[in-house]
């Protein structure tokens, strides 16, 4: 039959809790002994009797390093724990102020639009009424600078456009100007080879009046220069032309 389970309370008869006293600590000593070989962990222990007596146990570090230890690690934790509790604090109170700003803001948006305007005084919407003005004013004023904007660049636009025509149009001028020189500079050259070459073309012979046997040559010759001249002269008329 096992064990039965032992009721911890205090042990009234003062030999007997002593000896009590003495057994645990000791096993407790080697627990902790056990436990720091096995485990390769820093322990402390620290055991004060019932009448003040010291009992400690420490690992190959000292006492004073593992408290040291101890005390940086409990401060580090308060200082955590009451950064949190800070922490959790200030972001309720800036949760309760975004709170109100969203709704503020949501309110007025509604005003802005003409809804639930019942609530509002007449103080109240005539400080609406100002703010919807100004803002009209500040809308008219933007879209008059953008409009003027629009307004300077078409006009710069059409002024390079019209120094571009102007000058293709001088372009044009100038080289219809240099065609008709080259034109001119042409029938100066080659106009009076044309004359030459016209005139040293034989002229047909006309026999007016037929031969006459018999006739002078002196007077056939006369004949045939009378019958010629105007001839002579049509041609030259169509040169100096």
């Amino acid at each position: 039959m096992g064990r039965g389970r032992v009721q911890l309370k205090r042990i009234e008869n003062k030999i007997n809790r002593q000896v009590t006293f003495s057994k645990r600590r000791t096993g407790l000593v080697k627990k902790a002994h056990e436990i720091s070989v096995l485990c390769d962990a820093e322990v402390a222990l620290i055991i004060f009797s019932n009448k003040g007596k010291l009992f400690e146990y420490s690992t190959d570090s000292c006492m004073e390093k593992i408290l040291e230890r101890y005390e940086r690690y409990s401060y580090a934790e308060r200082q955590l724990i009451a950064t949190d509790h800070e922490s959790q604090g200030n972001w309720c109170l800036e949760y309760t102020k975004l709170k109100s700003k969203i709704e503020l803001l949501q309110r007025n948006q509604r005003h802005f639009f003409g809804e639930d305007l019942d609530s509002l005084s007449l103080k109240e919407l005539q400080n609406l009424e100002q703010q919807l003005d100004t803002g009209l004013k500040q809308i008219r004023s933007r879209k008059n600078q953008l409009m003027y904007e629009s307004i300077s660049e078409l006009q710069r636009k059409e002024r390079t456009m019209q120094e571009q025509n102007n000058m293709l149009a001088k372009q044009i001028k100038e080289q219809e100007k240099t065609a008709a020189q080259q034109v001119h500079w042409e029938q100066q050259n080659h106009g009076p080879n044309a004359s030459s070459f016209l005139l040293a073309q034989p002229l047909p012979c006309l026999n007016i009046g037929g031969t006459y046997q018999g006739e002078a040559p002196e007077v056939r010759r006369n004949e045939l220069d009378l019958t010629l001249e105007p001839i002579y002269s049509c041609h030259l008329g169509c040169f100096a032309t």
